[in-house]
């Protein structure tokens, strides 16, 4: 028994359990041909947002671990603004494709989406995503619509009508698996469906951790893209992926 310790958990909302199973299973199964499916050109991504990542830097130098004695980290430090980090995992390598910056709006998210498309345009995409509002947005159908050749004149008006009217008629549209570039989003409440999520708990041991002390947003940004490339150079490898969606029971 340890009373001094808490861990934060959290079972979807789930409506219909078996619309939940087989959205789990899909994306399970995403994960776990990834490599399989890759040979056959189909690339596969996990995506998200990591934003407010503060630039602190500690006031005073952290004192070294000695015999006896633990490394000592000063409490206080100076804020200096926050970045963050809009990044793809590719599933069947493990590679990172980042933008490092302070913003994550619907035109950022759809840039980043091209980004990673045009690494190769031959090919089919699909990307595993939560639910936020950017994910399903006018620019990001705007963007599918250019690369499929669809009439943008076709897809109606935000708020009015057609298939930008909606997050649902947008999610429907984006969810085509027709489409060169196909989207699938995870249950509410599922973050641990997303693999990219796991990476950003890689990068937040690795690289933002209490000893972290930077002395400007641009240091911070600057240290985030070089851990990036290190990764990308030396650590990137495929998750091995055994989870198979098992709700916590209490």
């Amino acid at each position: 028994m340890k009373p001094h310790l808490v861990q934060g958990w959290l079972n979807p909302n789930i409506e219909d359990m078996n619309k939940f199973k087989e959205k789990v299973q899909e994306i399970c199964e995403l994960y776990t041909e990834s490599e399989k499916t890759s040979k056959d050109g189909i690339q596969t991504y996990s995506t998200d947002e990591k934003m407010g990542i503060q630039a602190r830097e500690h006031k005073n130098k952290a004192i070294p671990m000695s015999k006896g004695h633990a490394e000592r980290i000063d409490p206080e430090y100076e804020r200096h603004g926050t970045s963050g980090i809009i990044a793809s995992r590719n599933i069947a390598t493990g590679e990172i494709i980042a933008a490092v910056q302070p913003t994550r709006t619907e035109e950022d998210f759809a840039k980043h989406i091209k980004t990673v498309y045009e690494t190769a345009p031959l090919c089919p995409f699909v990307f595993v995503t939560d639910n936020l509002n950017t994910h399903k947005s006018e620019s990001l159908v705007l963007l599918i619509a250019e690369i499929e050749g669809i009439d943008k004149e076709t897809l109606g008006k935000k708020e009015r009508h057609g298939i930008l009217k909606s997050m649902a008629s947008r999610e429907a549209f984006l969810s085509d698996p027709l489409h060169k570039i196909r989207f699938v989003y995870t249950p509410k409440h599922c973050s641990w469906l997303n693999q990219i999520e796991c990476w950003f708990g890689i990068i937040t041991r690795r690289l933002l951790n209490r000893r972290a002390s930077f002395l400007s947003v641009s240091d911070l940004e600057n240290r985030i893209v070089n851990f990036i490339n290190f990764y990308n150079m030396h650590m990137k490898k495929p998750f091995a992926w055994n989870y198979t969606g098992k709700l916590l029971i209490v």
